[in-house]
């Protein structure tokens, strides 16, 4: 019980000095790519820099302690941010103490739920979220993000909750273009993108080892915080109306406390409980990702109780909500780390940064920290995946369209929301209207495929039907038509035979339609019966009246079903079907 609620019980029996080296190494490498990150990050949350630092200490050492990746690596991240500084804004003023208040009740609210959902072992809640709304989630809210980051780059004020906003405010700040904001954020941006395909073969032949290259290339925010602090000390850019971080406290965390005010937390609980949803789905997905490549595995129940423990404890210490995060953890992964204790590691090293080098941040440009920000973003924009989707499924592509196209205009808590709502109604709609198909035998087999897709035998007087779906309350009146109306069909009808190898479930308004349709067909002189029923289902048949009241049988194999009606009836097939005439099936 104890290792299941505390997975570092588990790993850590078997913890060595072979394991320590790989995990401090990977520390060291992730540690220098947090930096920056988190300064961004909190940037774009509308928080000062120092908290993203804040939110990269604490929750790394619990997560340490009760997550079950071993190379997961918790912090801030793009979405994330982005959604708290949309429901933060919505009841404070940023910048304002209310508005870091908001963003520390945000992450105990969201640790709080994701906490609880764990002890409850509601891990299932990743799937109320499908691919196609995910991914058109992630890739709106990239764009919104790097939007978003534009006016740094600029060096203008502008704002806005929606992408038409944020353009239209740009529009009207334009005129007051900062040209030495334009030229670092411009600047930056470019080194960063080609750090991110050039570097490496660049440092490759000046004879660096691969995967050093790939390590050190990875150092690439580092490089353009530092050449760019330089810069604006040098030039003095400060006077010339460049943008800088200004002072960053110096120091560990500071003890913080969530606010206690009901009216606040009413207006935060459902901004909380959507960055709860969309954080965990992504944090699982990126830890299934990595486990999947080590032949390992994680529990999404503790994973909740893990991003849960890390966003109290970004709470308490005065950061905000939190999650794994790719290209940290894909980093962590690629470093070599072993077990979460590389994550403790991490957050030793961020915090010795708050301790000694915060003040030598004093002249970084806001527009570097807007150029990070956009380069790690515009990763998450997909345009492949809407004409993947259109060839794919019509259906899908809907939901990933109209999630991309509500998220962009209405902001992304509406986006969520959206989301989640398509998804239902897309399940809700196809279970309604499951696929069914007539079916016919396979010649000199025992199979049976649908009869507009194969060659089969089939006679006039016996229907097969295979039901590919759960018979419950969504489709009960469905089903109930469909039998009725290809019955209708077949003035010559003698058996219909319901082939239920792909039924999982019949729940009380299946068994209704079926009691309905049994029924009916005996009414007119016609016999339902059942072939290759799956054993839990038979067992809740049992305990019904249905199985005394069916006016037919009940078969172990559609074959035999097929046989036994044929011989019935004594007529011959509609094809000429050698195994029914030699009798050997």
């Amino acid at each position: 019980m104890l290792k299941r609620y505390f997975p570092i019980l588990e790993w850590g029996r078997t913890y060595n000095g072979e394991v320590l080296t790989s995990d401090l190494m990977a520390a060291v490498i992730v540690t220098i790519m947090l930096i920056p990150q988190s300064l961004a990050y909190a940037l774009l949350a509308g928080l000062p820099p120092v908290v993203g630092l804040y939110a990269s200490i604490l929750p790394l050492m619990l997560y340490a302690v009760f997550g079950t990746s071993r190379t997961l690596a918790v912090g801030p991240v793009a979405v994330v941010s982005l959604m708290t500084a949309s429901a933060a804004g919505a009841v404070a003023q940023q910048g304002s103490a209310e508005y870091l208040e908001a963003a520390i009740t945000l992450a105990f609210l969201s640790g709080m739920m994701l906490a609880v959902l764990g002890l409850l072992r509601a891990g299932f809640l990743a799937n109320l979220l499908s691919h196609p709304v995910i991914s058109g989630f992630i890739t709106a809210s990239g764009v919104l993000i790097a939007t978003s980051q534009l006016k740094h780059i600029f060096g203008v004020r502008a704002g806005g909750d929606n992408w038409p906003e944020m353009l239209g405010s740009l529009a009207g700040e334009i005129g007051g273009l900062n040209l030495w904001t334009l030229g670092i954020g411009i600047t930056a941006t470019l080194f960063l993108f080609w750090v991110r395909k050039g570097a490496k073969p660049l440092l490759q032949k000046l004879g660096i080892p691969a995967r050093a290259a790939d390590m050190m290339a990875k150092a690439g925010p580092v490089v353009a915080v530092v050449l760019s602090i330089i810069a604006v000390s040098i030039l003095r850019l400060e006077d010339r109306g460049v943008a800088i971080t200004g002072s960053i406290p110096q120091g560990l965390p500071p003890f913080a406390m969530p606010s206690t005010d009901l009216s606040l937390i009413e207006q935060l609980w459902v901004p909380a409980l959507l960055i709860s949803i969309i954080g965990f789905v992504e944090s699982v997905s990126v830890a299934q990702t990595l486990a999947a490549k080590r032949r390992q595995r994680i529990s999404p129940d503790q994973e909740l109780i893990g991003l849960g423990a890390s966003n109290v404890a970004s709470a308490f210490s005065g950061g905000y909500p939190v999650t794994g995060g790719f290209a940290r953890s894909a980093v962590n992964f690629d470093a070599g780390a072993q077990t979460p204790a590389a994550g403790a590691f991490t957050a030793v090293g961020i915090a010795l940064a708050t301790l000694f080098l915060t003040p030598l941040l004093y002249s970084l440009p806001i527009a570097t920290l807007a150029a990070t920000i956009i380069v790690a973003v515009l990763s998450l924009v997909d345009l492949k995946t809407p004409r993947r989707l259109w060839l794919y499924s019509k259906a899908d592509f809907a939901a990933h369209v109209a999630t991309i196209g509500i998220t962009l205009i209405s902001g992304v808590e509406m986006g969520v929301i959206a989301g989640v709502a398509v998804g239902l109604l897309l399940y809700l709609w196809r279970a309604s209207r499951p696929h069914a198909a007539i079916v016919g035998r396979v010649p000199e087999t025992e199979h049976f495929r649908n009869v507009e897709r194969h060659q089969v035998f089939t006679v006039p007087h016996v229907l097969s039907i295979r039901i590919d779906e759960a018979l419950t309350y969504l489709n009960a009146r469905w089903l109930e038509e469909y039998v009725l109306e290809r019955v209708a069909e077949k003035p010559e009808l003698r058996h219909v035979i319901l082939m239920c190898s792909a039924v999982n479930e019949i729940d009380a308004s299946g068994l209704e339609s079926l009691e309905a349709i049994n029924h009916r067909l005996a009414d007119g002189g016609i016999g339902l019966h059942l072939s290759e029923v799956k054993g839990p289902v038979m067992d809740r048949l049992k305990r019904s009246h249905f199985l005394d009241d069916l006016n037919g049988e009940v078969f172990l194999s559609q074959s035999r079903a097929f046989e036994k009606c044929v011989a019935d009836d004594g007529r011959a097939p509609e094809s000429n079907d050698p195994l029914l005439a030699r009798g050997m099936i």
